[in-house]
């Protein structure tokens, strides 16, 4: 798969390690090795945090292969005991603020990404966001609208939450982000909002409201036209792509802040000065569209080499894993059932 990634964009930009779970796979450091071999610019470790919360040391693990280029997508949907329990099912709350701890020990660069569902979550926007500039290694909040899609494809329409939702709520809850600070990203402006700010402390200082929102949607295809001025087209166009790592928003934030009069840039400007709110709507059966899904941003890479925008996967190719995962799990629970009647060796699954 990540040879797949390699062949179809040369080097890419932003590869993340997905699961399930990947930090409890026995072979996840080798599966992070691999990937650091191959021209990957930047990775993502997609986790729930529970391992990086009971095992100290292996934030510092991670942290000794090499920060540079290497970030953490924290799942981090509440700051509310209760809400993580309807949500995942049970109290994670103490669990994030622990992986936290042990990350902001470690040093490593992460984001806290938050599941909204409206009338559950949607009330605490403002204070994930202030909580996360709060957080030392904390870079920013992706926001993402609930998918009706896999196991919650029967949620009733009306709990939808759009993209302009999120926005505003952002804006009413987060006492730091005006409208004119979240603008759309131009490789997918229907489906993807973001703003970036410059963080001293926990201190927050937005700076998207400094541009102009119309020059990031009117260009043809997926660039940016600033007709008035050429410094700030390129650097504002490298500063809304999604695929960034801190250190690379960071040397962009100063290129841009050093071209806007209002905004001082510091000398020594570094990753810790990024924060970055990205809002991510994930189409589903309901809202489906040909023309954003052309433009997704996002994808899957399968072990068959193909490549697939992430709401399609969810839509059509996930129940086809989905069984062939139950088939596997049916498989082992009878090899285990077996040894424990004592009528069968090591049951051993061959790899699929």
């Amino acid at each position: 798969m990540l040879d797949a990634i390699v062949a179809n964009e040369g080097e890419p930009d932003v590869v993340q390690i997905s699961g399930g779970e990947p930090t409890i796979h026995p072979q996840f450091f080798d599966i992070l090795a691999a990937a650091r071999r191959r021209p990957i610019k930047h990775l993502m470790i997609n986790t729930n945090g529970i391992r990086l919360a009971q095992d100290p040391e292996f934030a510092q693990q991670l942290a000794a292969t090499g920060k540079h280029g290497l970030e953490i997508y924290l799942q981090f949907d509440s700051l509310d005991n209760a809400v993580t329990q309807t949500l995942r099912g049970a109290d994670l709350s103490r669990i994030r603020q622990q992986a936290l701890a042990n990350l902001n020990r470690a040093g490593l660069s992460t984001t806290l990404v938050v599941t909204v569902a409206k009338g559950v979550n949607d009330h605490e926007i403002g204070d994930i966001i202030r909580f996360a500039a709060s957080q030392p290694c904390v870079r920013g909040v992706t926001l993402q609208p609930v998918q009706f899609a896999g196991r919650t494809d029967n949620v009733d329409g009306k709990n939808r939450l759009t993209v302009s939702e999120i926005r505003r709520k952002i804006v009413e809850q987060s006492g730091l982000f005006s409208e004119a600070d979240i603008m759309p990203v131009p490789c997918n402006p229907d489906t993807l909002a973001m703003g970036y700010a410059f963080k001293d402390g926990a201190s927050i200082t937005p700076l998207t409201r400094y541009l102009d929102p119309q020059t990031l949607v009117e260009s043809a295809g997926n660039t940016i036209v600033f007709e008035h001025d050429a410094s700030l087209k390129e650097h504002v166009f490298k500063l809304f792509s999604t695929n960034h790592s801190p250190e690379s928003q960071a040397n962009c934030l100063s290129e841009l802040m050093c071209c806007l009069p209002e905004i001082s840039a510091p000398a020594n400007l570094g990753y810790e000065n990024v924060f970055r709110i990205l809002v991510v709507q994930f189409m589903d059966a309901e809202n489906l569209d040909l023309r954003s899904l052309k433009k997704s941003c996002i994808h899957f890479a399968t072990p068959d080499g193909r490549l697939i925008p992430f709401e399609s996967y969810n839509l059509f190719y996930r129940p086809e894993m989905a069984a062939k995962l139950a088939q596997i799990r049916h498989r082992i629970d009878a090899g285990n059932a077996m040894w424990a009647e004592g009528k069968g060796k090591v049951f051993a699954i061959a790899e699929e």
